[in-house]
Formats: C-alpha cells, sequence, structure tokens
C-alpha cells in the first residue's frame, strides 16, 4: 500500500507552520507589494498584509513559480510514495493549471485535486485528504472522491468597501464610489469555480440576515439528502470581533450546527475585497 501526502497552499488557510504541525506541505503564496515580493506566512503575517492594504502600498496577487511548486513536491516525495496537491480553485487562479501540467512529469506520482475550492472550503479538502489517506486510500481514490464532491459546499462574503473591488477592475470607479456613499453592502457567493454577486443591502445587519438564509436554503435545498454531512465556518478580513460576534447569531439562527472554525479569510481573496469582509460557508466532511 502506497504511503500517500498531502500537499497544498496557503489559500487554505494552513501556514507552513500549521501544515508541519498537521503532518502535511503547504505552499505559500507570493504577493507583490510595491514591486517587492513577499510570502505568507513567512516573511509576510497576516496583521503585515492589512497594514500594508490599508496604506498606500500597490498591493498584489501573484502565483508560485513552476519551480517553487516541483521543489515543496520533490521534498513531500522523499517522505511519502505519492502525493495528492490541493491548491485553490481553478476558477480563481491559473495555478491549478500549473500544477496539473507540471505533474505530468512525475509518472503518477503527484496527483492534482481539483476540486474548486477556496480558504475554509480548501482547508476541509486537505482535512479530507489526509483522513482519507490515512485510511489507505491511495492519492487516485482521493482524487475522485473530492472531486466528486466539489460542489458540495458554499461561500457567502459580505463586502466593507466597494473600493478594493474597484482597484481589482471587478467595479467600475464610478459604481465603487456611488455604492459607498449610498452605502450599499453586496453579498458574493462562491460555489463550484466562480465569484459572484448574489444578493446587496443597506446595512451589515441585512447582508447577515441574507447569508444566513442562503445557508439555510442550501442545507434545505441544495443539501438535503447530505445536510448531516455538512459543517459550517465562518471567515474574515480583519474582522475577529465581529466574526466571533456572527458565530454565536448563525448558532441561534441554524440550529444543530456547531461551528468550530472562525478563519482568516485566503489572502488572496482579501486582497479583492478588503477589509471588515465577513463570509459564512457550508461545506460536506468526507466520512
Amino acid at each position: 500500500m502506497s504511503k500517500v501526502g498531502v500537499v497544498t497552499d496557503s489559500n487554505s488557510g494552513i501556514t507552513s507552520e500549521v501544515a508541519q504541525q498537521m503532518g502535511i506541505y503547504s505552499l505559500p503564496m507570493p504577493f507583490t507589494i510595491d514591486e517587492e515580493e513577499y510570502l505568507e506566512g513567512i516573511n509576510l503575517t497576516i496583521p503585515e498584509f492589512f497594514h500594508k492594504l490599508k496604506g498606500d502600498y500597490n498591493v498584489a496577487t501573484s502565483q508560485p513559480s513552476p519551480m517553487e511548486i516541483t521543489k515543496l513536491w520533490d521534498k513531500a516525495l522523499q517522505d511519502f510514495d505519492e502525493i495528492v496537491f490541493i491548491p485553490m480553485s481553478s476558477g480563481l487562479s491559473g495555478e491549478c493549471q500549473t500544477a496539473t501540467m507540471l505533474a505530468e512529469d512525475y509518472e503518477g506520482k503527484v496527483v492534482v485535486i481539483n476540486n474548486q475550492r477556496i480558504s475554509v472550503t480548501q482547508k476541509q479538502s486537505v482535512r479530507d485528504a489526509l483522513y482519507l489517506a490515512q485510511q489507505g486510500k491511495s492519492a487516485k481514490d482521493i482524487k475522485k472522491i473530492l472531486e466528486d464532491q466539489k460542489f458540495d459546499s458554499s461561500i457567502y462574503i459580505t463586502i466593507d468597501d466597494l473600493s478594493y473591488l474597484r482597484k481589482g477592475g471587478r467595479l467600475t470607479p464610478a459604481v465603487a464610489i456611488l455604492g459607498n456613499i449610498l452605502k450599499i453592502k453586496p453579498v458574493l457567493q462562491i460555489q463550484g469555480e466562480k465569484l459572484d454577486a448574489f444578493a446587496k443591502a443597506r446595512t451589515v445587519k441585512a447582508t447577515k440576515t441574507i447569508m444566513i438564509d442562503a445557508v439555510k436554503s442550501d442545507l434545505q435545498g441544495r443539501f438535503k439528502d447530505i445536510a448531516g454531512d455538512m459543517k459550517l465556518c465562518i471567515a474574515h478580513t480583519d474582522n475577529y470581533d465581529a466574526a466571533m460576534e456572527f458565530k454565536k447569531e448563525v448558532e441561534a439562527a441554524i440550529p444543530g450546527y456547531i461551528i468550530e472554525d472562525v478563519d482568516d479569510l485566503s489572502l488572496s481573496v482579501s486582497c479583492h475585497i478588503g477589509p471588515g469582509a465577513l463570509a459564512l460557508a457550508c461545506v460536506r466532511v468526507v466520512k
């Protein structure tokens, strides 16, 4: 029986340090800040990231180089017979496509999983892969199971400041300015590979109600047959106290679900939506 290792990237919220504690590997995501490269969790902490994002700095996302990807794979293959690599959603980055091409040179020892996850849902996929590996599943088995369940998750995000979406080119300057003047709070959704608009409201309270109702609808509709396998997670961008308060509200509104994960939203997503965001996710757990 092959010994299978698990590799991901820091978009999962798992830094290299945490990965080591879990017995897995995590590829630090690079960011360009005023033309200098930083690596998440290496020489760029979350507080430092938001300090620069809020300041007069040019912050942009980037992709790991092929050399950095294969370097980590080679390291993992010193300890394991084969590995699964779980990158961020192929719909949000070209990293997955790059990794898939690179894996062709590894004669089946590296299996790239494209189950279109990001942040807290990607983190759960990593946990699922680790569990399956411990159960003796092969890398190809793990890929099939996780990709078969790739649509069994939803993330809803409310944004505090539209100017960051404008900077990223997702809104025109006029719409962003008008939205901020009118205090419009959009709710976005990530289902599968796309980040789309879902709803809008005037108050944070209203956006939280929209997100809770959306997850309720998912649990009673799309995920009705697997509701017992679903878990709820909360994420935020530099908004921990509000996230903990939101946790209480969600648990009261959706009985039977205890929220264990209140995480920082992926910095790659945070870069485009700015600080002050809240997210509510539901994701299937492999059992």
